[in-house]
C-alpha cells in the first residue's frame, strides 16, 4: 500500500513526444497513458506563464501525469510552449505573449487526435487558462479546466465565445489568488451561464500543499471520468 504524497509516481506508460506545429517548431512532450488499456478521457495540459518559471513540470501538471493514469484512468500530454525549457528539453521558438502559442494548442490537439485519444479536455493553469480561453472554442474538445484564471490576456469577446459552444468551461478559483479571486471571477466569468465556478478554500494561485493538489485533482476527474471521483489516498 502506497500512500499518495507530493513525490509519488504511479504506474503508467510513459513515451516522449515532440509535436509539431504549422509555423515549423518543435515541442517537446510527454504523453503518460494507463497501463490497463484504452483511457476514459484525456488531458491537454497547458503550463503556467513560462517567463515566470511556469513549464511542463510546474507541479500540479506533473502530479496529475504521475497519478491520474493509474487512478482515474486518464491519458495526461504535457509539453512545454515555445521557447520554454525543462528536464525534457527546450522546445523551439519563442515566447509569443500567448499570441502565437495558438499554434501550440493546435500542435497538441491534433497530436491527440493522430493518437485516437478519446474525449479530449483542456486543462490550463494560470497562463495556459488564456490558452485555452483564446482557443479552445473550436477545437474538438469536450471543455475547458481552468486552474487560477487570471483573465489577463482574454477578453469579453472571447469569453462569450463560448456561449452556445456545448463546451464545459470549468473554473477553480482560490480563495486567496493573486490575481483573480472567487468573487472577481463569478464577474468576469459572467458572460458565460454555463460556467461551473469551483471557489477552493483556503487556496492560493500556486496550489501549494498536498490538500490543495488532492482539490484541484479532485476536481479535474470529478469532470473527465466521474466514476473515478473522488480520488483515493493510498495506492
Amino acid at each position: 500500500m502506497i500512500e499518495i504524497r507530493s513525490g509519488v509516481e504511479l504506474p503508467s506508460l510513459r513515451e516522449d513526444v515532440t509535436l509539431i506545429t504549422q509555423d515549423g517548431l518543435c515541442l517537446v512532450g510527454e504523453l503518460a497513458l494507463p497501463t490497463g488499456g484504452e483511457p476514459t478521457a484525456t488531458l491537454i495540459t497547458l503550463h503556467p506563464l513560462p517567463t515566470a518559471g511556469g513549464f511542463m513540470d510546474s507541479h500540479i501538471l506533473r502530479k496529475a501525469a504521475n497519478r491520474l493514469p493509474a487512478l482515474a484512468n486518464l491519458a495526461v500530454l504535457r509539453f512545454n510552449t515555445r521557447g520554454t525549457e525543462s528536464p525534457r528539453g527546450k522546445s523551439e521558438g519563442h515566447f509569443g505573449e500567448g499570441v502565437t502559442e495558438q499554434h501550440d494548442v493546435e500542435a497538441a490537439v491534433r497530436f491527440a487526435e493522430s493518437r485516437g485519444l478519446p474525449n479530449l479536455w483542456l486543462v490550463g493553469w494560470s497562463f495556459g487558462t488564456e490558452l485555452a480561453l483564446k482557443y479552445g472554442t473550436d477545437k474538438n474538445i469536450l471543455g475547458v479546466i481552468l486552474l487560477s484564471p487570471p483573465l489577463h490576456r482574454t477578453s469579453e469577446q472571447e469569453l462569450e465565445a463560448w456561449v452556445g459552444t456545448g463546451k464545459r468551461v470549468i473554473a477553480l478559483v482560490p480563495e486567496f489568488d493573486d490575481y483573480l479571486v472567487p468573487e472577481q471571477a463569478a464577474a468576469r466569468f459572467s458572460v458565460i451561464p454555463h460556467l461551473e465556478l469551483v471557489a477552493v478554500a483556503g487556496a492560493k494561485h500556486l496550489w501549494v500543499g498536498e490538500v490543495a493538489t488532492k482539490e484541484v485533482l479532485d476536481e479535474i476527474v470529478r469532470a473527465a471520468n466521474p466514476s473515478a471521483y473522488p480520488l483515493p489516498t493510498t495506492f
